[in-house]
């Protein structure tokens, strides 16, 4: 039985998900863009080899899941699937890839006051990585709960870090940034998930200021070697070592 390997989501024009896996060994790779009605049937195939997810799936996936990795369960968020013995496994390596991009921009979270955008998948993973890194409070800022954008720089013009969790920025939409980093004084470095554009406007903001930032590349590659692991799949080391 061919398996299926591939990026489930609902709009999947932006992802460069495909070229990467492929660098990683997996040829089969595909991009999978379903309707969220079609989601239980399609995540009860049996020839399911394995799936990264992204938005809006990444918590809707774990109803599905017959086993959850602790991590996975911790966060609250799946972005890594994999079917093993007719059993569908749910992994969270977003938080590896996480983690490898606050290294690899020399961005320290530790007794920072965090602002994070948005309160999705990806938003579970960066708060979770927040806490694991020690940041002194961890703010998340969404359209409707208690810290919304509009009130954001009257309550917490001391942020230190930011990260971007949401899409605002990607591609097609480029050239808007969710927020106006001149009215936080005290950053310190910005993060932002969205790696198409590579210089998303909140990026571009964040040099001119000479912030440490980065944008999500490093956390995509970084995530899918954890996830390629995940599949089994040996040719990885052999990418990498190339």
């Amino acid at each position: 039985m061919e398996r299926i390997y591939g990026l489930l989501g609902r709009r999947l024009g932006h992802s460069w998900s495909v070229p990467i896996h492929k660098a990683l060994g997996c040829e089969s790779y595909r991009l999978i863009e379903l309707e969220p009605e079609g989601l239980g049937d399609f995540l009860r195939r049996e020839d399911i080899g394995g799936l990264n997810v992204t938005i809006p799936y990444k918590r809707d996936v774990m109803q599905f899941c017959d086993v959850l990795d602790p991590a996975a369960r911790s966060i609250g968020s799946v972005n890594t699937l994999v079917r093993r013995g007719g059993k569908l496994y749910g992994y969270n390596t977003d938080i590896d890839g996480f983690l490898y991009m606050l290294r690899r921009a020399d961005i320290s979270l530790a007794g920072k006051k965090t602002v994070i955008l948005g309160s999705g998948g990806a938003s579970l993973t960066a708060q979770a990585a927040a806490r694991q890194e020690g940041a002194r409070e961890i703010v998340v800022v969404s359209r409707t709960g208690e810290i919304q954008y509009e009130n954001l720089p009257e309550r917490h013009p001391d942020a230190e870090a930011l990260v971007n969790t949401t899409p605002v920025g990607m591609y097609p939409r480029c050239g808007v940034s969710p927020v106006d980093l001149d009215l936080f004084p005290a950053l310190t470095g910005v993060l932002d998930v969205v790696y198409n554009p590579l210089r998303t406007a909140l990026l571009l903001e964040a040099r001119e200021r000479g912030l440490p930032c980065s944008c999500g590349l490093p956390m995509l590659v970084a995530q899918a070697v954890r996830a390629e692991t995940a599949w089994g799949f040996s040719s990885v080391v052999a990418a990498l070592s190339r």
